[in-house]
């Protein structure tokens, strides 16, 4: 009869404490994204998204599409956050095991010795032996096993985020370490022919000055300016070399020369679409990262809450014991028994371990939405310094052919006598000038897809 009143006693407690639980876990909420306004004069309405489109739809350079797949194949850091997806897994897999009751087996063995000085050196047989299998399992009343398995999920989860948002910068630094090594290649090219167009010029004010219409001045200056141009090759060349090494750094190959195309080949998609910001949170990898992070930090919340109240646990054990020898007679043994622990002396603890988990989830919740307007930057810049590049495109093209003109016209100008030398000078720098800046308008384009690709989260599928 006081067995089954103790039982009762314990499993009313239980459901008691049970149906108490429930106030001290708390649920996560995910959260919310659509910051109004986060895109600065783009359309928040449109739902198409150009972070949807796999790599190979934004950049479709097969020979730009062959690093960018050795890149993924390769990359040194993008191995290492596939090595930390696998242990966060490991941890994950680890949380689930405090689920299952734990089991261990503890055989121990008495001996028996002797005071007789005659029995010294002779085998003492064991007097008492036991052989037991010991069990313990704490019940999860607050949801602390839960809850820290939940974070486990989180912390699993951000790692999987953080491998995306490391191939979405990968996939976008092999491409602009590409169209910058394009942009180079174009500007070696300009510049060879540049030293050419100045050659000629000098060889022009050699006959002028033979025939008396310039002086020896002219002759000097244009081969000075001729150098001039001349000097910045080795630079060019340099910056090519850094910039090959630098994109195979990012295929993980040994530096060494890279097969490309032309700049002039590339043609980039004319309609870039951003979706709207809501959608920052399904494509961009370091949101998500960001919210996890907040997930796991909410969760350790609820871990630390739960310190505060009573655990209860399970314990059992059953084995065989008995006399005499090992071999000899026994009885099987079994004990069960439920213990119910309430902190009592560790309020202080408690208290501060709650303060620091709350702190940290408040540092969690501040750091998300931090990335998030930081993605609303990352997208604004994008789309405006595309937007004005385009706006460029026309008016260099005229300003080129004013200018090829005006290198015509003050030559044959200079031939007559009817222009100064320094003219023809200033005329020649200037389109130098002009071709090399429409390289980086070109380029800017392209960096511009690149860094709006990147910012709405593209290139991890």
């Amino acid at each position: 009869m006081k067995r089954h009143f103790t039982r009762d006693i314990i499993i009313t407690g239980i459901a008691m404490l049970v149906m108490t639980s429930c106030s001290v876990s708390r649920k996560y909420e995910s959260q919310n994204t659509a910051v109004k306004g986060l895109y600065r004069d783009i359309d928040e309405t449109d739902t198409s998204n150009i972070a949807s489109l796999h790599w190979k739809e934004i950049f479709t350079d097969t020979l730009l599409q062959q690093l960018i797949t050795t890149g993924i194949q390769q990359n040194l850091d993008l191995q290492a956050a596939y090595s930390r997806i696998r242990q966060a897994e490991a941890t994950y897999d680890q949380s689930s095991m405090q689920f299952i009751p734990s089991l261990g087996v503890n055989p121990t063995a008495t001996y028996a010795g002797s005071s007789d000085p005659q029995a010294l050196g002779k085998i003492v047989t064991p007097a008492l032996y036991q052989t037991m299998l010991t069990s313990s399992w704490e019940a999860d009343i607050w949801g602390k096993l839960r809850s820290a398995k939940r974070a486990s999920l989180a912390n699993m989860l951000q790692a999987g985020a953080n491998a995306r948002a490391v191939q979405t910068s990968l996939v976008a630094g092999i491409a602009a370490s590409y169209y910058t090594l394009l942009a180079l290649d174009q500007q070696l090219i300009i510049t060879q022919e540049s030293v050419k167009n100045w050659q000629t010029t000098v060889d022009i004010m050699k006959e002028l000055k033979t025939a008396n219409t310039v002086t020896g001045a002219a002759v000097v200056q244009s081969e000075a300016s001729k150098y001039a141009v001349s000097v910045t090759i080795p630079d060019l060349k340099r910056s090519i070399r850094e910039t090959e090494n630098q994109l195979n750094l990012l295929l993980g190959n040994v530096p060494g020369p890279v097969k490309r195309a032309t700049l002039d080949s590339q043609h980039p998609i004319t309609l870039l679409q951003t979706g709207v910001p809501a959608q920052l949170l399904a494509n961009r990898p370091d949101v998500q990262a960001a919210e996890y992070n907040l997930r796991y930090y909410f969760e350790l919340t609820n871990v630390a809450r739960s310190y505060f109240y009573p655990s209860l646990t399970l314990s059992a054990s059953a084995g065989y014991g008995g006399l005499s020898s090992f071999w000899g007679a026994g009885s099987w043994l079994s004990n069960l028994t439920a213990g119910l622990t309430q902190p009592i002396f560790s309020q202080g603890l408690n208290k501060a371990r709650l303060r620091a988990a709350r702190e940290q989830q408040q540092q969690a919740a501040l750091n998300f939405k931090n990335t998030v307007l930081t993605a609303g930057e990352d997208v604004s810049n994008a789309m405006y310094s595309y937007q004005m590049a385009g706006q460029k495109a026309a008016d260099r093209n005229l300003q080129l052919e004013n200018l090829r003109k005006s290198v015509e016209y003050t030559q044959e100008l200079v031939r007559y006598g009817f222009a100064n030398y320094t003219e023809v000078l200033t005329a020649q720098q200037n389109l130098l000038v002009a071709r090399l800046n429409k390289v980086n308008d070109h380029q800017q384009q392209l960096l511009a897809i690149v860094s709006l690709y990147r910012a709405l989260g593209g290139g991890w599928r």
